[in-house]
């Protein structure tokens, strides 16, 4: 009776975790809101991403992010590599190349300049980060390669953020006018000013470019960039799975065999 308890209990657990708890909320001015759950094409254990939407996700990170925030942890090589956005290896290359890095020096001392090469990472907005505070009203704009991992809610924090802006502020709350007002960011205040609007972008592919979109979009790029072996985990996940459940299934009738007789 002890032991059978004793499973009860360890199930109970189980089950409270994996399917009560909740930690998709957020409060802002005494008042709690729900993360905002669109459904992105990467969740679950067979989810994958959408390479169209990756590559949307770029272009709205490119045209509108990359002005404040860095990607220190990409290299422009990344953008070919498989399970990302897979572009071709000249395509990496053009964009790689709109970009130029100092990185060694002529016989007289001076600054040698070149167009970056797929090995190159993403450029930093700023020369330093008193550059950036001083820029962005003392405020520094966070690295967004691990951002998805580093914020709870991860990447439905992020959609929900970035389509938090233009909200009424809340009676007796107070934001001072440096900040715009956020309900998905602790305390309701934020540094950053509204960064997406309606047709910020043109997309390439024709996709109409709403608040909505763009926020997916960016969303799934940066949630790739926090694990672009995402893909390569499941696909292994799910090999090691079936061969565990193959082996026990043996294991079982094994042992069912050898011990039948016994009495």
């Amino acid at each position: 009776m002890f032991e059978l308890n004793k499973i009860s209990f360890l199930l109970f657990l189980i089950f409270n975790t994996l399917f009560t708890f909740d930690g998709d909320a957020k409060s802002a001015g005494g008042e709690t809101y729900d993360l905002i759950k669109p459904g992105f094409s990467f969740e679950g254990a067979t989810g994958t991403f959408d390479r169209a939407q990756l590559r949307r996700g770029y272009q709205v990170y490119k045209e509108v992010c990359a002005s404040c925030h860095s990607m220190k942890q990409l290299s422009f090589r990344n953008l070919s590599q498989k399970g990302g956005p897979e572009y071709t290896e000249s395509d990496a290359k053009i964009f790689a190349s709109e970009f130029f890095i100092t990185d060694s020096f002529d016989d007289y001392g001076d600054p040698i300049e070149r167009a970056r090469v797929l090995s190159d990472r993403f450029p930093d907005p700023y020369e330093s980060k008193e550059a950036a505070k001083a820029s962005n009203n003392g405020a520094y704009p966070p690295d967004l390669s691990l951002i998805v991992k580093a914020r709870s809610g991860g990447y439905n924090y992020i959609y929900s953020l970035l389509q938090g802006y233009g909200k009424e502020i809340p009676e007796g709350v107070e934001i001072s006018d440096t900040l715009s007002y956020n309900p998905w960011f602790p305390g309701g205040g934020i540094a950053m000013y509204q960064p997406l609007y309606d047709e910020s972008v043109e997309y390439e592919d024709g996709t109409y470019a709403s608040i909505e979109q763009m926020s997916a979009d960016v969303t799934a790029f940066l949630a790739w960039s926090a694990e672009p072996e995402m893909e390569e985990r499941k696909r292994l996940g799910f090999i090691v799975m079936s061969f565990l459940f193959i082996f026990a299934l043996l294991m079982f009738f094994t042992t069912n065999r050898l011990w039948r007789d016994v009495h």
